[in-house]
């Protein structure tokens, strides 16, 4: 029986200080110093030489300005053999505070030459160093230890420091020394400096950053170099440049990919940088063996194309695409072409039957489960625009469940939604947007919420559904790119149905087409009606973020967009677009991106 009572008492006195331990710190986080003094006098009582409770008991005696008390107990530690050499600076600290600084500088260079004893101890007294905001000790703590043992290395730590003290360039070397090194991830050294540049070219720490970067390349000529300069470009929206950097990169690397500059193409495209990204495309063509590398590339040239098409550039572009049919034929690694072709066979040309066909045709390869899912997708996209909703519900059904638990299951059931919605089939729309709601995707349940709400808001207050319908009608027009007949039918709405909670649907429905237009003060007028008369509606939060959107990127005004970014993130912190408000507001501030 006794080894059972000796594990009974270990337990009860394991319980017991676990408890204690708890309310210690409990206390000391709801600032009750007294109570938490008590625990931490009994947790260092029992165990001297655990540094976690010693330095919880002190920072309770330097809360309560018992300083005295605070430098007795440590120094009775230290006399007592408990020579862990944090409480050194912990002693030196408390003489700080009471503004003792000789005294204090005595006992930092004590804890300093306890790394002559054992160098790994560099880490704990630099960290404890930095905790205190002794930046200049923390430096000498890290760059002692790594001097006496080469093995260590804390170059990460140091760079930190150089950074809080406004040493740009030390830092930058410091990191960059440990990507070179190859001991820290580079994706991780570069968020940290990342925090430090802004997209200004002409910033002084982007400058200083560039220069170094120019320097090891001159002195060791390694694709390194290449890449964290392209990164630099990247940052500040410098395509061009990049693209220069990655070209050097593909030719010096024999076992090199063109995925590089993929990535940097469609960074360029997302930016709306099209000249940029149509260089970089146009050199993957050149250059790529035949494959999804060069046939993704010359999609994306045409899409670029689009952009600015009059009849004879789609006829062009038509004749492009049937190039590139015969020369890719039809085949399940081909697919994104046959999908593309359909897809401006149908919005561009208003041809959905021959689209319908070729789609149709590529359902007869031998396809797995997701080719055959993509297909049918936009088959059932082109359906819709055709207006035959029965056969495109039956696609997307097909697909919600084949793949059951995936996205593309999701997307596919939202779609199901949609197109109930177009049909008048407002109910059925409703059961699928439910489910909906829940979607581990955020764009689709934010979606789903939105149409959802609109459908229940409309018929409840009009039991005959008739502006619904009519906004249907609207949307269904936009979705076919009729966008001057949906303006019409929403104008109709809003001018028959004034007043009823479909209205801010219908403004804002239009300003985004009329965006399309390109009739910014148009847009701007629903936008800013949204905002005055439905405040507290659905879509005020869509309307700031939209009027932001389009101060920032059309109307040319920073401070107004500024103004609206800030209305969501005060005003509207559970929106969908509080992050992106929040990014685009320190934007135009000037903010680093990776502040908190």
């Amino acid at each position: 029986m006794r080894p059972l009572l000796i594990i009974i008492a270990l337990f009860y006195l394991q319980s017991s200080y676990s408890q204690d331990d708890f309310l210690a710190k409990q206390y000391f986080n709801d600032g009750s110093f007294e109570k938490a003094l008590i625990f931490y006098q009994k947790l260092a009582d029992k165990n001297p030489r655990r540094p976690d409770y010693l330095e919880g008991l002190i920072a309770c005696y330097q809360q309560l300005e018992r300083y005295d008390e605070g430098e007795q107990f440590l120094l009775k530690s230290i006399q007592n053999g408990n020579t862990y050499p944090t409480l050194l600076i912990e002693l030196g600290h408390n003489y700080d505070l009471q503004g003792l600084t000789k005294k204090a500088s005595e006992y930092y260079e004590k804890a300093l030459e306890r790394i002559n004893e054992n160098p790994n101890y560099g880490y704990v007294l630099g960290s404890k160093f930095q905790q205190y905001v002794l930046l200049d000790y923390a430096l000498r703590a890290f760059t002692k230890a790594m001097a006496l043992n080469p093995k260590l290395d804390y170059n990460f730590q140091k760079a930190r420091i150089y950074g809080e003290q406004g040493d740009i360039e030390k830092m930058y070397e410091s990191y960059l020394t440990l990507i070179s090194n190859g001991s820290t991830s580079k994706s991780n050294i570069l968020q940290n400096i990342n925090d430090f540049i802004t997209s200004d070219p002409a910033n002084e720490n982007n400058i200083k950053l560039k220069r170094i970067l120019l320097q090891n390349a001159q002195k060791n000529p390694d694709i390194l170099w290449n890449e964290l300069l392209s990164w630099l470009f990247v940052q500040q929206k410098q395509y061009n440049s990049a693209f220069n950097q990655e070209k050097a990169i593909y030719k010096r690397d024999p076992e090199g990919t063109l995925q590089r500059l993929v990535s940097l193409g469609n960074l360029a495209m997302e930016d709306n940088a099209m000249e940029d990204a149509k260089t970089i495309y146009e050199y993957i063509v050149s250059n790529g063996y035949e494959g999804s590398i060069k046939l993704n590339a010359q999609l994306s040239l045409i899409e670029i194309d689009l952009l600015d098409a009059d009849a004879k550039k789609l006829e062009a572009i038509d004749n492009y695409f049937q190039q590139l049919m015969e020369g890719y034929g039809y085949n399940s690694q081909s697919l994104q072409l046959q999908i593309a072709y359909a897809n401006f066979l149908t919005f561009k040309l208003d041809s959905p039957d021959n689209a319908i066909g070729i789609l149709k045709q590529c359902l007869d390869l031998p396809l797995n489960k997701y080719g055959s899912a993509y297909i049918k997708m936009a088959l059932g996209d082109i359906l819709v625009y055709n207006q035959k909703f029965n056969e495109a519900l039956i696609d997307f059904s097909q697909v919600q469940k084949d793949l059951k638990n995936d996205v593309l299951a999701q997307d596919a059931r939202f779609k199901v939604a949609q197109t109930s919605f177009y049909k008048g089939d407002f109910d059925w729309a409703l059961t699928q947007l439910k489910v909906l709601r829940s979607s581990t995707s955020q764009l689709i349940a934010n979606d789903a919420m939105q149409l959802s709400l609109l459908i229940s808001d409309n018929s409840l207050e009009d039991s005959t559904q008739i502006a619904l319908k009519k906004y249907a009608k609207a949307d269904l027009l936009a979705y076919q790119k009729k966008t001057k007949e949906a303006i019409s039918e929403l104008n109709d709405i809003l001018e028959n149905h004034k007043g009823e909670k479909i209205e801010d649907e219908a403004l804002f429905k239009q300003g985004q087409l009329l965006e399309s237009l390109k009739d910014f003060e148009a847009a701007k007028f629903n936008y800013q009606k949204i905002i005055t008369f439905y405040s507290n509606g659905i879509l005020a939060d869509d309307a700031y973020f939209a009027l932001a959107e389009l101060y920032k990127n059309e109307l040319n005004d920073p401070e107004k967009a500024k103004e609206h970014y800030e209305r969501i993130i005060y005003d509207y912190q559970d929106s969908y677009y509080f992050p992106l408000a929040r990014k685009n507001y320190r934007i135009l501030r000037g903010d680093a991106l990776n502040q908190p």
